[in-house]
C-alpha cells in the first residue's frame, strides 16, 4: 500500500498552512492517522511512538502533506474529526522495546494453534501483532460461523501474560496481510493497492468467455479473483451486440450453434452439428444478427461457407513461430565435420600431382597413423650416365592403404627396408660405381 508523494518538494501557496495530520503505517497493511504535535516536524520514514488504547504503539510516518488531507476524504474521514496524536520521536530504547516484541510475534503463532487446537475450535489463526509497547497482541483470524472464544482469551491471555484482542478478518483481508505473488507474475493487488473489497460472482467469468475451472478463477485466498471485476464493465459494454450463446441458426442441411465468441475481434464461431468432425465458422456479429433474422422470416440459408471470414494470422506468431527450433542441438557438430573435411583436403592439396605416390606407410586422411621405417639415406650423385628403366629398381610401395594388395606391398617394402639396415645384408646399387 505504497503511496509516491509526488507534491513533495513543492512549495505551498502564500497564506496556506502546512496540513496537522500524517499517516502512519504498522504492521503489514495496517495504516491510521495522526495529529502531528505543535512545535515537532516529522517527516517521511521517522519512526513515532503514538497513542494506543492502552498504552503506546510505534509506527514508521509513510506520508505527509496535501497528500494525507486526500487520503483522508477518501476513507471518508473528516480533516476536523478527533483522531490520536503524536506522542514524540521514537527512542532507541522504544525502537529496542518494540523490536523485542515483534521478534514475539512467530512464536506466539505457534503456541496460539496449539491452544486453539487443544480447546477444539474451528477457527484459523492468521496472524499476530503486538504492540509497540509490548503491553497488547491482536490476534487476526477468520472462521466461517461465529465463534465463542471466550474460555480462548483466558487461555491466551495466561500463556502470554498480555492483553488480547481477537479480530475476526474474511480470506481476502487474510491474503492482503500475508501477501503474495499472484498468477500474473506481480504481486496480490490486495497487498498492494486494492483496498475495496467486492463481491465477486461466477457470472463474471461467464460474461468474459472464461472456463468455469475453480482451480484457475480462484486466487490466493480460495475465493474468486477479484481482477475478474476489473474489465467486466467493458465485457457487458461490449456484448450487447452479440447473440445468445444458446442462439441457433436454422440451415438448409442442419442446425448451427455458437461456439464461442470473441469480442474484441466482433466475430461468432458458429458450428454445424450436422457436420461430425467439421471445424467452428467465424462469422461477423452483423452476419450473425442477418441470419437470426432471416430464420425469423422463415428463411434458411444453404451453408455457412457463405458468411465465413477469413481470419488473418497474427504477426505475433508469426514471428515467435519457431523459435524454439532456430538452435539445433548438433549445430557445432556440424561444424567440426566441416573442419576436419578442410583439413584433410588441406593436406591432399599439399601434395603436388608429380610428387606420386605418397612414401610407404603413410595413412589415409582419417585413418589411424602407422609407424613406418625411417627413411634410407640418398645415395651419391653420379656423373654419368643414367641407367635405364629396364635394369633393377627398388620398387615403389602403393599409395598408404593399410588393407588390400596395396597394403600388402607396402608391408613387404617395410620388411625390405629392416633386412637392408641389417650389417652383411647391403645390396649393391646398380648405379654404384
Amino acid at each position: 500500500m505504497t503511496v509516491f508523494d509526488w507534491l513533495q518538494g513543492v512549495a505551498l501557496p502564500s497564506g496556506v498552512t502546512p496540513f496537522d495530520a500524517v499517516e502512519v503505517r504498522f504492521k503489514a497493511n495496517r495504516k491510521a492517522f495522526f495529529r502531528k504535535p505543535e512545535g515537532v516536524e516529522v517527516y517521511v520514514g521517522d519512526v513515532v511512538v503514538v497513542e494506543a488504547d492502552p498504552g503506546t504503539d510505534v509506527g514508521v510516518v509513510t506520508l505527509t502533506g496535501e497528500l494525507v488531507r486526500a487520503q483522508m476524504k477518501a476513507r471518508k474521514l473528516q480533516e476536523d474529526q478527533d483522531i490520536p496524536k503524536i506522542r514524540r520521536k521514537a527512542t532507541p530504547e522504544d525502537i529496542e522495546v518494540w523490536q523485542q516484541a515483534r521478534l514475539r510475534e512467530n512464536d506466539t503463532v505457534r503456541e496460539a494453534r496449539r491452544i486453539i487446537q487443544g480447546l477444539r475450535i474451528d477457527m484459523k489463526l492468521a496472524d499476530v501483532e503486538y504492540q509497540g509497547d509490548g503491553r497488547k497482541a491482536t490476534f487476526y483470524y477468520t472462521a466461517e460461523e461465529r465463534i465463542d472464544f471466550r474460555q480462548l482469551v483466558k487461555e491466551l491471555a495466561g500463556a502470554f501474560s498480555i492483553r488480547v484482542e481477537m479480530r475476526q478478518i474474511g480470506a481476502r483481508q487474510e491474503a492482503a496481510r500475508v501477501g503474495g505473488i499472484g498468477v500474473c507474475g506481480r504481486e496480490l493487488c490486495c497487498a498492494s493497492w486494492l483496498t475495496d473489497f467486492r463481491t465477486v460472482s461466477t457470472s463474471a467469468a461467464r460474461y468474459q468467455q472464461l472456463s468455469l475451472n475453480p482451480a484457475k478463477l480462484a486466487g490466493q485466498c480460495g475465493k474468486l479473483k477479484c481482477c475478474l471485476n476489473f474489465e467486466l464493465d467493458q465485457y457487458i459494454e461490449g456484448i450487447k451486440d452479440f447473440p445468445s450463446p444458446n442462439a441457433k441458426i436454422k440451415l438448409k442441411e442442419g442446425k448451427a450453434v455458437v461456439f464461442k465468441m470473441d469480442i474484441f475481434k466482433r466475430l461468432v464461431y458458429l458450428l454445424n452439428l450436422d457436420e461430425p468432425g467439421s471445424s467452428p465458422v467465424p462469422v461477423a456479429v452483423e452476419d450473425v444478427q442477418e441470419l437470426i433474422e432471416m430464420n425469423t422470416r422463415g428463411e434458411a440459408p444453404a451453408s455457412l461457407s457463405e458468411f465465413a471470414i477469413e481470419e488473418e494470422p497474427d504477426e505475433m506468431e508469426e514471428v515467435y513461430a519457431d523459435v524454439v527450433g532456430q538452435d539445433s542441438l548438433t549445430r557445432f557438430d556440424e561444424a567440426r565435420r566441416k573442419k576436419r573435411k578442410r583439413g584433410g583436403r588441406d593436406r591432399d592439396r599439399g601434395r603436388s600431382p608429380s610428387s606420386g605416390p605418397a612414401p610407404s606407410g603413410a595413412a589415409p586422411s582419417g585413418a589411424a597413423p602407422q609407424r613406418s621405417a625411417p627413411p634410407r639415406p640418398a645415395a651419391p650423385r653420379q656423373d654419368g650416365p643414367r641407367p635405364s628403366s629396364s635394369g633393377p629398381a627398388a620398387p615403389r610401395s602403393s599409395e598408404g592403404a593399410s588393407g588390400g594388395e596395396g597394403g600388402n606391398r607396402s608391408r613387404r617394402n617395410r620388411n625390405r627396408g629392416r633386412d637392408r639396415r641389417k650389417p652383411g645384408n647391403e645390396t649393391p646399387r646398380p648405379d654404384a660405381g
